[in-house]
């Protein structure tokens, strides 16, 4: 919900956890290093906002009730392609659990706890 305007030509990133606190302080992590971001906590109020703020990646956590990030995604694929990129969050990182994500059209898979260097290496990737 929150927004970086001191660069208007930065990327705009959409994170989504039910954890409250582990999204707003990723929002807070990807705000510090440039990006605009926004925060939201359910998979209904994920794709009202990518409708809203047209981000260039959402980071999206599995594991949340009602519709979960794989349903998120599925919908967020069918409407969007692949204009937008996902990366997947999650406390599972098993070879099985990347599978799954792959199928539904994530570009990569972060296992939680979110090691920053190694996200910032992923938005690297994902974010050309």
């Amino acid at each position: 919900m929150s927004q970086n305007i001191d660069k208007p030509d930065s990327k705009v990133i959409l994170v989504v956890d039910d954890n409250r606190d582990a999204a707003t302080t990723l929002g807070m992590f990807l705000k510090v290093k440039g990006y605009q971001t926004h925060t939201r906590f359910s998979g209904q109020d994920a794709l009202d906002a990518v409708e809203a703020h047209k981000p260039d990646l959402v980071i999206l956590d599995l594991a949340m009730p009602d519709m979960d990030g794989y349903e998120t995604a599925t919908l967020i694929r069918e409407k969007h392609g692949q204009s937008l990129s996902m990366i997947a969050l999650s406390g599972y990182g098993q070879e099985e659990d990347k599978r799954r994500t792959a199928e539904v059209g994530f570009d990569a898979h972060l296992v939680k706890p979110v090691d920053f260097k190694s996200l910032m290496d992923m938005l690297d990737n994902v974010l050309k």
